[in-house]
């Protein structure tokens, strides 16, 4: 039986190749918030932030209602389950 990625594991492989195709990065915690998704890139003024699922997994409903509301504010904002859809958005900005 395949083993199912940790959604740790996903992070970490989105983070390393983030880093080095030259984006900033860093993982958020909205105290007053909930639902904004877990991770912030940054790269020649462009910001995307991202929510990072396990393989397989999709946003909760909070989640996806932050993300939209987000994204009515202009927000660049994507959820991935795996480093290729991550790649995608990264280097598609």
């Amino acid at each position: 039986m395949a083993e199912i990625k940790r959604e740790s594991k996903v992070e970490k492989d989105i983070r390393e190749y983030a880093l080095a195709t030259g984006w900033w990065c860093a993982k958020f915690t909205s105290p007053g918030k909930r639902g904004v998704p877990d991770r912030v890139f940054i790269r020649s003024g462009i910001v995307l932030w991202m929510e990072v699922k396990r393989p397989g997994e999709e946003p909760t409903q909070q989640q996806t209602l932050r993300m939209n509301e987000m994204k009515k504010y202009g927000a660049i904002v994507c959820w991935v389950d795996s480093l290729t859809a991550a790649k995608e958005w990264l280097d598609l900005l």
